[in-house]
């Protein structure tokens, strides 16, 4: 197990967004092992959905081949060969997919590395791993052929990364960009659709950077702005440009809330719809529909899902329960599929996936069957 400095600031994030990260803790009624993640038969593949083990002893992807009805089948389980925590990370993108769904790469936070894969339905090749440029990984973005990490642990940083058409990730040297101080609790990284800006969320500060990216590749020094809301966690951009970043306030009851802006020219973040309530608890991950019709929460410490209406920036929610789908115990990552058919949630305390076909002219959720069997402390989730 590492130990540093950030691990504790984690632990001490863990209390006080308890349903945020309560993945940490459940106990396990599952295999821990994976035993139950073999490969099966793809039957009807059309796509898949991918998640991390984060395992402390030997991490690893978990596959998923998707049916045309959403429903998943295990498709197996391919080593990084790095390390996770075995704990929650409190972040969103410890595992995404390359914008033409190739590519996966991956987080290994207790090593400080990255992994590479090349992507066959819902199959893995391991290309490579290269060093995170930080301390405790825990969040990616691609745009193009490059990459970013965040990394969480020591002094907190995000760095950049070459994509060769290959796969194969170079460091950019020199490239690493400080956050707005330290010990600031970030959650993710995220580059916007153009690819010339980089996004940051700060838990611990209620904070937002934003960066410029060169066509070099590199980014600027941060711009720091101040979030709408408290404990901005996880977001998402819609195609047109519209942030959407979920907040935790703290973990309180209820409290939690969604926030839009738009983005602009000299990376100042301008304040759309500004904390508009769930209704439910710890509402930290977000992801949005291709057409940037609707965009969804996942609240860790109520079991559900909240869509929103996403009108020229502005949000509106879809149920006034706030409860537009109900998940497993514990989500503590969202995905929608690349056709923006189905929505996923990883629910840590049922150690399981939660599936959902997306309805497109209203936004409403229908369950469809998931999968379970995922061992303690898995985290992210990417689906195409």
């Amino acid at each position: 197990m590492m130990k540093t400095p950030r691990i504790s600031l984690l632990a001490l994030l863990a209390l006080s967004l308890a349903a945020c990260a309560r993945d940490a803790t459940s106990p396990s009624t599952s295999p821990a092992d994976g035993a139950s993640l073999s490969r099966g038969s793809s039957g009807n593949s059309v796509g898949a959905v991918f998640t991390l083990s984060n395992q402390a002893a030997g991490n690893a992807v978990i596959a998923f081949s998707r049916a045309s009805d959403g429903s998943l089948t295990p498709a197996g389980s391919f080593a990084t060969l790095g390390n996770g925590t075995g704990a929650g990370l409190g972040s969103q993108g410890a595992v995404v997919l390359s914008e033409d769904g190739q590519l996966l790469f991956a987080v290994n936070a207790a090593s400080n590395t990255i992994t590479s894969f090349a992507v066959n339905g819902a199959s893995l090749t391991r290309i490579g791993s290269v060093a995170s440029g930080g301390t405790l990984p825990i969040s990616l973005t691609t745009h193009g052929d490059l990459l970013y990490v965040l990394n969480a642990g020591g002094t907190e940083n995000i760095t950049g990364f070459t994509i060769s058409s290959s796969g194969v990730l170079s460091m950019l040297a020199g490239s690493s960009r400080p956050l707005s101080g330290t010990g600031v609790m970030p959650a993710q990284v995220g580059f916007d659709p153009s690819g010339r800006w980089l996004i940051v969320t700060e838990k611990g500060t209620n904070r937002i950077d934003t960066y410029r990216v060169a066509s070099s590749g590199y980014a600027s020094a941060p711009v720091v702005n101040p979030s709408a809301g408290v404990t901005p966690f996880g977001f998402a951009f819609n195609q047109k440009g519209v942030l959407i970043v979920s907040e935790a306030f703290g973990g309180a009851v209820n409290a939690s809330a969604v926030s839009s802006y738009t983005l602009g020219g000299n990376g100042t973040l301008d304040v759309v719809s500004a904390s508009v309530p769930t209704t439910e608890t710890a509402a930290c991950w977000v992801t949005v529909t291709n057409n940037g019709k609707f965009a969804y929460t996942a609240n860790t410490g109520s079991a559900s899902v909240t869509g929103f209406d996403v009108d020229k920036a502005a949000l509106t929610i879809l149920d006034a329960d706030g409860r537009t789908g109900g998940t497993g115990t514990t989500p503590i990552d969202v995905a929608m599929s690349r056709n923006s058919q189905f929505l996923y949630t990883l629910t840590a305390g049922s150690h399981a996936i939660s599936a959902f076909g997306v309805q497109q002219n209203d936004g409403s959720l229908s369950a469809v069957p998931g999968a379970g069997g995922l061992p303690v402390g898995t985290v992210g989730l990417a689906a195409k």
